[in-house]
Order: structure tokens, then sequence, then C-alpha cells
């Protein structure tokens, strides 16, 4: 699988909402980064939401990616067939073979008995163009749940984006999704954390670590992925925790990428045919 880094990687300085930086951190900029860090892949996640972009500014983005030899995945949220359609066009625009997609938004969380129909009305769509759309496990549906939908769509363009922390918001942790998620998985999010009691004793505190330097236990996730030979992409992304000022905020960050890269470019990573 190819190794690549996120509009999330990075997404104090792309602008957390409340806490926008005066310049932020554009699809220019990422591809920089991505340069930089020496990898060729970048993920444009749904805090740069590319349906925002007219025609030239997705096709300047595509040119710029081809110019640099970096490939691109396109993620987005609010799971729709209007809006996956709308995606998969964008996803022509900038070459992009893989689309991430959170199923849920902030005034749309719909039953899994609704998601099925849709993503077997979608599986056609998505064949025509060569998509493969990963579903993300969120915060909302347990690993279970979200296989049912995979399965149930019966169809080879559409896995799991399969994120290494998000699941513990509906309490289950790697050792619970990975077995099964991993057949379908597309897409892995490495995002490393850590938990901690609260200095009090009353509950534990969840935050986010450079990657290799928390307790996502990433080799053991490769192994299980690995039989598969599904997962394409391996995207790194950061929880960073703030600091006193965004600027500190924003140095961290940079600081905990590219820890975390050179972390992750020491894993046998292997790459995967395309499906």
């Amino acid at each position: 699988m190819k190794l690549g880094i996120s509009s999330y990687t990075f997404g104090w300085a792309v602008g957390v909402r409340g806490h926008e930086p005066p310049e932020p951190l554009d699809e220019i900029g990422l591809l920089q980064k991505a340069h930089e860090f020496g990898v060729s892949l970048l993920q444009i996640g749904d805090n740069l939401p590319l349906e925002t972009f007219d025609q030239l500014r997705l096709q300047n983005l595509a040119q710029e990616a081809a110019k640099n030899g970096i490939e691109l995945e396109v993620g987005a949220r609010n799971l729709t067939l209007e809006r996956l359609y709308l995606y998969c066009e964008i996803c022509r625009n900038v070459g992009a073979s893989l689309l991430r997609f959170v199923i849920d938004d902030e005034d749309y969380h719909p039953a899994p008995e609704e998601v099925i129909p849709l993503l077997q009305e979608a599986a056609r769509h998505l064949e025509r163009y060569g998509i493969t759309l990963g579903i993300e496990n969120h915060d909302r549906f347990a690993a279970r749940n979200l296989r049912e939908m995979i399965v149930s769509a019966n169809s080879d363009f559409i896995g799991v984006c399969l994120d290494t922390a998000n699941s513990l918001g509906a309490g289950e942790g790697l050792n619970e999704i990975v077995p099964l998620l991993a057949p379908y998985t597309v897409n892995l999010h490495a995002k490393d954390f850590t938990i901690a009691r609260h200095a009090h004793k009353m509950g534990f505190v969840v935050n986010g670590a450079p990657a290799g330097a928390g307790m996502m236990n990433l080799p053991l996730v490769l192994e299980a992925l690995e039989p598969y030979h599904r997962c394409r992409s391996l995207i790194l992304e950061l929880w960073t925790s703030p600091e006193d000022s965004l600027e500190a905020t924003i140095e961290k960050e940079a600081q905990w990428a590219r820890q975390s890269i050179d972390y992750l470019k020491s894993l046998p990573i292997k790459k995967q045919p395309v499906i």
C-alpha cells in the first residue's frame, strides 16, 4: 500500500472551526508537504472540501499533483446519493480513484437500513467511474454494523476506510474492529492515541500522539490486512493536542507529522495490488 498524508495530518494548519489561522494551509501547500516528506500520496478530506473549488482550482490541483508525481485521494462526509455522485465527478476531475466518505454530518444520521440501499444503488455508478468507495468507521456505528452495510452492498468497489482511533467513540478498540473490518479495508488511517486517567481519577481522557508514540498497534493492523490484498493506501492523520497559542499548535503539528512519517517509513509496508 502507498504511504501518504492528509489534510487531517495538518488539521490545525488547514483550519479548525473557530481557530482558523491567518494564512491557512491550502491544497498546494499540502502537495508541498507531501513532496518534502517524500511520500507520493495526498488525501484531501472534508476539512478542505473540494466541492467548494471551482473548475479552474480543481484543474490546477490535478496539474500540480501530476507535476510532483503525487497521487490524489478525495474525502467527504454526509453520504447521500447526490453527494456521492458529486464527489465521483470531483474524483474524475482530479484523477482520484479512491473516495473516502464519513456517513454522518452534523444534522444527518441515517440508520443502517437507509444506508444499505444507497450503497447498493451507488455500486453501479462507482464501477462505471472506476472509483473505490471507503466508508470510514466513525463514532456512531459499531464495527459489526459497518461490516453489515459493506457486505450488503456486495460490491468490490465499496469497502472500509479503517481509522485506528475513531471507534473508541463507539466503545471499541483495535482488537474488536480489526478482525471484523480487515477483509473489507481499502484505505487505512493511521491515527495514534493515548488513554490516561484524569488526575481526579474519575474517568479517562483520550489524546492524540505522533504515530508510533502512543497505543496504536499498527504492525498488528498491517499484519491483519495483508492477506486480503485490498488496502491500497496508508494515510497519516493526527489528533494534535493544542498548545497555548495557535502558532505553537501548528508548529507542534508539523513536528508530529515529521516524527510520524519517519516512524511509518520504518515499517514493512507492503504494496497491495489494486483490485
